[in-house]
């Protein structure tokens, strides 16, 4: 699998689907590397017609690690933010955008259709903020504008995230750990048992683990605090998806990033949580799919209408 230099940093990516075809850009979120971008859900936008990208953020899975910089626990992060305390920064999160389209332009990518969930959504965001002749379409799953108004996650997710993550040699813990999370977070899918979340956390802690990584992402989306102005500038054509069983982030986070982005639209997904459930890839791939032809006409022509 390729790495690149971007942005002063390296970037792990893959792709799917011929290069000649239009790019779909995949952002993962908090400290989640990218093949939580299913191999399922990149197969159905790519047989679509697509050049699919996806990647490693910094300080996740196999690219660039900010090792020893700043780095706090979640908790005394959240303490000085209440309190108006400036912590020191490793980068910021339009420091991520900035990597993805540091990463379009090693590819040789003059637009992509940006998709991005979570605090992916929010790097999608500035993506399309800043660099405006760069998205072709903005997709943002499950995420949020930053407003301090929208409501936060639910007293036992808000409790589990803060909890001490187990240290790179407690790997059993670790998977327990992550599965426990996933749980919480994700719509209770019957395509979707335990086995599977257990498996989907070995499968990241054994590609890679960096606690630290995370942590510093966090604060990067502590510190970009709210993004009403910025996304005021949007003028991608811009799709919400937002699971009505988000326990992290509310769909009223969906509702109102969609008052925030100028002309942008709101997809509500009953059964799904703070995930991006088995059963709804058939789903969520078609909404990705027909709001890229609809971002540009050419494409739908070119798929026969």
């Amino acid at each position: 699998m390729p790495k690149v230099r971007a942005n002063g940093i390296e970037l792990f990516y893959d792709t799917t689907g011929d290069p000649a075809d239009p790019c779909v850009l995949l952002v993962m979120g908090l400290g989640t590397q990218m093949i939580a971008w299913s191999n399922a859900l990149v197969e159905r936008i790519a047989a679509k017609g697509f050049f699919v990208v996806r990647y490693d953020n910094r300080d996740v899975g196999l690219s660039t690690h900010l090792d020893g910089a700043f780095a706090i626990n979640p908790l005394l992060a959240l303490v000085a933010l209440k309190l108006r305390v400036r912590l020191p920064l490793a980068y910021t999160l339009t420091d991520m955008a900035a990597d993805g389209i540091a990463l379009l332009d090693a590819l040789g990518v003059d637009r992509a259709h940006v998709v991005g969930a979570s605090m992916g959504g929010m790097i999608a965001q500035l993506m399309a903020a800043g660099w405006p002749d760069r998205v072709a379409s903005l997709t943002s799953i499950m995420s949020s504008s930053g407003a301090p108004e929208v409501p936060g996650p639910t007293a036992e997710v808000r409790r589990a995230l803060l909890r001490r993550r187990p240290k790179p040699g407690e790997r059993d813990a670790a998977i327990r750990g992550g599965a426990e999370i996933m749980r919480l977070l994700s719509f209770p899918d019957p395509a979707r048992d335990e086995a599977m979340l257990a498996e989907m956390a070995a499968a990241a802690f054994d590609r890679n683990y960096d606690p630290a990584g995370g942590r510093r992402q966090l604060l990067a989306i502590l510190a970009d605090g709210s993004r009403v102005e910025r996304l005021a500038r949007i003028t991608a054509p811009t799709l919400v998806i937002h699971g009505e069983a988000d326990p992290l982030i509310p769909v009223a986070a969906g509702e109102d990033l969609v008052r925030r982005i100028p002309g942008a639209r709101l997809e509500r997904i009953a059964q799904m949580a703070h995930d991006l459930p088995p059963a709804q890839l058939p789903l969520l791939a078609r909404l990705i799919v027909d709001h890229a032809r609809a971002a540009d006409p050419a494409l739908d022509e070119a798929a026969g209408g």
